[in-house]
């Protein structure tokens, strides 16, 4: 079986190492942080990211990047979003050709607002690209919850490939050739999901945060099918599917930088409480950006911009949500 290393030793990164590891696959994990690759190779555990999971004997982690990279066939990058340029510089002279890159970060790069496989794209042209997303909560696909994902990439050989490689009876890779779809989808989705816990951190039930989900789609599709996306994509898993979990789980960090925003907290605060990174802070600035570059409505990543980067109240962003213009309901 191919070795895999994983760049990053964060919560999906090991969760889905876990996963190979029981299926049998040799995994390497490189890491930056040593009480990380510590705990991995004498405890048998990701203390830091997943506590209470056994993590296999053929699972391994390194310190040294070179090490961690001999011999592999696959590299995942499992760092968060704004890292994967850096990284990317950091592989690309230590590798062959041949050696797939498969990316689980979700987001776009706010400098230039290009998608992560066009940044690896750029930094590695001659290795192919696969992206790997859906609704898959790391606690939950460490634990063999039955999780369904979606690859894809412009060479769908190698997306094949990998959907082998990661498919088991607990964990199900559909493939999709619709790349600019399933990398909008799952980004922009962190946005809306921030947007959700607020709404929760400030009181608002159910009734809000239907209408913040739907209303959110809405947004997806738009940015999405302007980008070149097929519509069909974000009813699937990396639309719709993502967008149900991250907004209604506990598991979501995005979530629960939002319900703490909503009762109060700055967003460095919510961070901070957070621990990990908030991909839907870094992802509302950009397509921010995006939006305005393109002209494209999106009212809710408009107002999250405005509470998160310019003090609005969250209240006073809801009141001008519900009081625009009427309309048709219309994606």
């Amino acid at each position: 079986m191919s070795d895999i290393t994983f760049i990053g030793g964060g919560s999906f990164g090991t969760a889905l190492s876990v996963m190979l590891g029981k299926k049998g696959y040799s995994v390497n994990v490189w890491d930056r942080n040593q009480d990380v690759i510590h705990d991995i190779n004498v405890k048998r555990e990701n203390i830091k990211y997943m506590h209470n999971v056994v993590i296999p004997a053929n699972v391994t982690a390194f310190y040294d990047l070179n090490e961690a990279l001999d011999n592999s066939k696959i590299i995942v990058l499992s760092v968060p979003s704004h890292a994967i340029r850096d990284v990317c510089k950091k592989i690309k002279e230590c590798i062959s050709k041949d050696v797939v890159i498969v990316n689980i970060a979700k987001g776009i790069e706010e400098s230039s607002l290009k998608r992560l496989s066009e940044v690896i794209e750029e930094e590695m042209p001659v290795n192919p690209v696969v992206v790997l997303s859906g609704p898959s909560h790391a606690e939950e696909v460490a634990l063999d919850i039955p999780t369904t994902v979606v690859v894809t990439s412009k060479d769908m050989k190698c997306a094949k490939q990998i959907q082998d490689v990661f498919m088991t009876n607990k964990f199900r890779v559909y493939t999709n050739d619709d790349m600019v779809g399933v990398e909008i989808g799952g980004a922009v989705k962190n946005i809306i999901a921030l947007a959700a816990g607020i709404s929760d951190g400030s009181g608002y039930g159910d009734n809000t945060k239907a209408a913040l989900m739907t209303r959110g789609m809405s947004e997806i599709i738009r940015i999405g099918i302007k980008l070149g996306a097929k519509p069909e994509t974000f009813y699937g898993l990396t639309g719709m599917g993502d967008l149900i979990v991250t907004c209604t789980s506990m598991h979501s960090r995005n979530r629960k930088a939002g319900i703490l925003i909503g009762k109060g907290y700055t967003v460095d605060e919510a961070c901070n409480e957070v621990g990990m990174v908030v991909e839907g802070v870094k992802a509302c600035r950009a397509f921010y950006k995006l939006k305005e570059k393109l002209n494209v409505t999106m009212p809710i990543t408009d107002i999250l911009y405005k509470v998160l980067f310019q003090d609005k109240e969250a209240k006073y962003g809801v009141y001008e949500l519900m009081s625009r213009d009427k309309k048709d309901e219309v994606y």
